[in-house]
């Protein structure tokens, strides 16, 4: 199955044209490698509104999978893990708890990320960190899993 690719940077500075989004590109880059399909993009602040939107725009697109870049952390503008919240249906716990795990292998600051994985309609969505090298590590750490668990989303027939 051909998964498409919605990737959603955010960031305030990005966003306002001060800073380059670094991270969406290194997504866009990791996601080729995988044979995944870009079909949007977006970049916004760090608003819960503005990113509940752009989720929901890109779930619209026919997205399957959907990476976020950014306010994960702990930061008071971090605001990307309650937003992804607010509109799932179910969270998917053992993306976040993969991330952190192996990230502490990395770095003794990843027991502060805060990454998750929900389903938003039948999207599965994974909200990774901000800094372009993290967000392609955590993401190889539970890339794995991702093709099976789009299938069941998109009720195509497996063997489980």
């Amino acid at each position: 199955m051909q998964i498409h690719l919605g990737v959603v940077t955010i960031s305030d500075r990005a966003s306002k044209g001060l800073y380059d989004d670094l991270g969406g590109p290194a997504l866009k880059e990791a996601s080729a490698g995988y044979g995944w399909k870009v079909i949007a993009e977006s970049l916004v602040p760090d608003e819960k509104g503005d990113i509940q939107r752009a989720i929901r725009e890109q779930v619209g697109k026919g997205c399957h999978l959907i990476l976020t870049t950014g306010g994960t952390g702990v930061a008071l503008r971090d605001v990307t893990p309650e937003a992804v919240r607010e509109i799932a249906v179910r969270e998917m716990p053992g993306f976040g708890e993969i991330m952190r795990i192996e990230s502490m292998k990395i770095t003794k600051n990843a027991i502060l990320s805060r990454n998750l994985a929900v389903v938003v309609e039948k999207s599965l969505v994974i909200c990774l960190p901000g800094k372009p090298s993290g967000a392609v590590e955590c993401l190889g750490f539970v890339v794995g899993a991702i093709p099976h668990c789009i299938e069941v989303l998109q009720e195509v027939p497996t063997s489980c």
